[in-house]
């Protein structure tokens, strides 16, 4: 049997989120003072362009079903 094109999204999209995640929550190993130091700028810097990278993923998903419901 051939994997739809939904089969195949779901399969990609769910392990590439587990590695998204994964990626963040080591990311948040370098919050531990004993052995980083950082500043609030620093922090809101890193988190602005989590939160832009985001944004404009979204935009592409949201894009794509916009575009197919425009008359």
């Amino acid at each position: 049997m051939t994997e739809t094109k939904h089969d195949r999204f779901r399969r990609i999209a769910v392990r590439r989120v587990n590695d998204l995640l994964e990626q963040i929550r080591i990311l948040g190993n370098c919050s531990n003072t004993t052995t980083y130091e950082y500043t609030s700028e620093e922090t809101d810097k890193i988190f602005a362009e989590l939160e832009k990278a985001l944004r404009t993923c979204r935009g592409k998903f949201r894009a794509r079903s916009q575009q197919s419901i425009q008359l």
